[in-house]
C-alpha cells in the first residue's frame, strides 16, 4: 500500500468522527505528531482531547470512543481493530487505520518520523502546509535525517516560507552559557552541567579586540572540542555545530530549542505544557523552559553518577523513569561505548526499559526487546537501534538475563 493511500485512509476515518481521544507519546516526536493532528481536527471542526502518555495499554483502548494514537500503538498486535494509529515504529498492529511509513516500504528510523506521518495525514484533511515546521521536532528528537519523505516535507516548508535553514550551534538554551550548561544532545563530558568551566571557557573566548561583551565562536568551539574529545564520540563532536532551522509559524523560532523544551516537558510529566507550545500558545513558555532546564540537569546528574550493575558492563539502573531514555541515548550516542546498553527504572510494580545500540553495530533491538518483554508478561518494541519495554518489576531479572545472553556479556 502506498504512503499516500494509508494517509488518506486514516484521514477519512478521522473526518468521520465527532469526538476523538488522541493519545500521544511523551517525547518530542509524539507531542509534535499529536499537535499536528489536533490543529487539523480543530480546523475541520472535529472535537478532541489530547493526552500525553509514556505508553498505552489495550485495556484502556477498549473503552467506548474513537481513539487516535500518535507515535504509539504500532508495536501492539491486539489493539482494537478500529483504533487509529499514526506511528513509525516496527509494526505489529494490523488494523486498517494504521498510517506508518514502514507499511509503504519507507525507513521509519531515518526518513519519516511520527510527526512527518501525522503531517501527511493532516494534509489529507485540508490545507495544513503551515504545520510543516512541527515536523522538524520529530526529525531532531528522533535523530532522523533530512532525506526521503522528510526531505520532501522540508523542501515544501522552505518553499512556503514555513522553515528557514541556517547554520550555527545546535545546542538549545536562552543564552550562550545555558546552551553549554544544558547540553545533553549531545552530552559533552566535563562541560555539561559544569557552570564554572563554562564561565571560564566563555571568558577565554571574549573578543576583546571589538571591545564588546561577545565571544569568538571559533575560539570557543576549539576549546570545547579539546576539552571533550578524549571521552566523546565523533558523532557527539559533529553535533555541536551544524544545520539549524528557524520555524516561522511557531512560538519558538529555534527548532532545536522547541524540540528540547517539548521533549523535556513530556518526559517530566508536563506533556500538556509541551503540547501548548506546539498548539502555538506562548502562555507557559517561561515555565516550560524551566522544566526543560530541570529535566536536563537531572539527566546530567544521572550520567555523572551512573555505574553498570555488578557483574555486567551493559545494564544500568536509574531512579527515575523519566530519565531512562535520555540516559540510554547518551551512553550509546555521545560517550565511547562498543556495546548495546539497557537502562531501566522502577515505577511501582512496573519497570520501564530503554535499550540502545551504538552506531555501526548490526543488531536489531526492536524485535529482541519485543520478544524479551512478551516472555516477561509485558510489551515492547520500537526501532531497529532504539527500543523500549514495560514489564512487571518481578521479571526484570529474567529480562536482563535474556539481554546478556543475546550479547554474550
Amino acid at each position: 500500500m502506498s504512503l499516500d493511500s494509508v494517509a488518506e485512509t486514516v484521514a477519512e476515518q478521522i473526518r468521520r468522527q465527532e469526538f476523538v481521544e488522541l493519545l500521544a507519546h511523551h517525547d518530542a516526536d509524539g507531542i509534535a505528531a499529536g499537535s499536528i493532528l489536533c490543529h487539523a481536527m480543530l480546523r475541520a471542526g472535529i472535537r478532541f482531547r489530547m493526552r500525553i502518555r509514556q505508553g498505552v495499554t489495550t485495556a484502556y483502548l477498549k473503552e467506548e470512543g474513537a481513539h487516535l494514537l500518535c507515535d504509539l500503538g504500532a508495536g501492539i498486535a491486539d489493539l482494537p481493530p478500529e483504533t487509529m494509529v499514526v506511528d513509525h515504529h516496527l509494526p505489529k498492529f494490523e488494523g486498517v487505520f494504521h498510517a506508518n511509513p514502514r507499511l509503504a516500504g519507507i525507513d521509519g528510523d531515518r526518513e519519516l518520523s511520527a510527526a512527518g506521518m501525522a503531517y501527511l495525514v493532516a494534509q489529507k484533511m485540508g490545507d495544513n502546509r503551515d504545520l510543516a515546521g512541527l515536523v522538524i521536532p520529530g526529525i531532531i528528537g528522533d535523530g532522523q535525517e533530512i532525506s526521503g519523505k522528510n526531505l520532501e516535507i522540508f523542501n515544501e516548508g522552505i518553499s512556503d516560507g514555513i522553515i528557514v535553514p541556517d547554520r550555527g550551534i545546535t545546542l538549545p538554551g536562552r543564552d550562550m552559557a545555558e546552551r553549554w550548561y544544558l547540553a545533553t544532545s549531545p552530552y559533552l563530558d566535563g562541560i555539561s552541567g559544569g557552570e564554572q568551566l563554562i564561565a571560564d571557557l566563555l571568558d577565554q573566548a571574549r573578543d576583546l579586540a571589538k571591545g564588546e561583551n561577545t565571544s569568538r565562536l571559533d575560539i570557543l568551539l576549539s576549546r570545547v572540542i579539546l576539552e571533550v574529545a578524549p571521552h566523546s564520540t565523533l558523532a557527539a563532536l559533529n553535533a555541536i555545530y551544524g544545520d539549524t532551522y528557524h520555524l516561522q509559524r511557531e512560538v519558538m523560532d529555534d527548532a532545536h530549542a522547541l524540540t528540547a523544551v517539548i521533549d523535556a516537558c513530556g518526559k517530566s510529566g508536563h506533556g500538556d505544557m509541551g503540547a501548548s507550545l506546539c498548539l502555538r500558545s506562548s502562555t507557559y513558555q517561561d515555565q516550560a523552559w524551566e522544566i526543560a532546564r530541570q529535566h536536563r540537569t537531572n539527566v546530567i546528574g544521572a550520567i555523572r553518577k551512573i555505574e553498570p550493575l555488578k557483574g555486567t558492563a551493559i545494564i544500568y539502573e536509574v531512579q527515575d523513569t523519566f530519565l531512562a531514555s535520555d540516559v540510554a541515548d547518551i551512553l550509546t550516542r555521545d560517550l565511547l561505548n562498543m556495546w548495546p546498553v539497557l537502562v531501566y527504572a522502577k515505577a511501582g510494580n512496573c519497570c520501564k526499559i530503554s535499550a540502545r545500540c551504538p552506531a555501526g553495530i548490526p543488531t536489531e533491538l526492536g524485535p529482541l526487546v519485543s520478544n524479551l518483554a512478551e516472555a516477561c508478561g509485558g510489551n515492547g518494541g520500537g526501532h531497529i537501534h532504539r527500543a523500549g519495554a514495560t514489564i512487571p518489576c518481578g521479571k526484570i531479572g529474567t529480562f536482563t538475563k535474556g539481554w546478556q545472553e543475546a550479547f554474550g556479556a
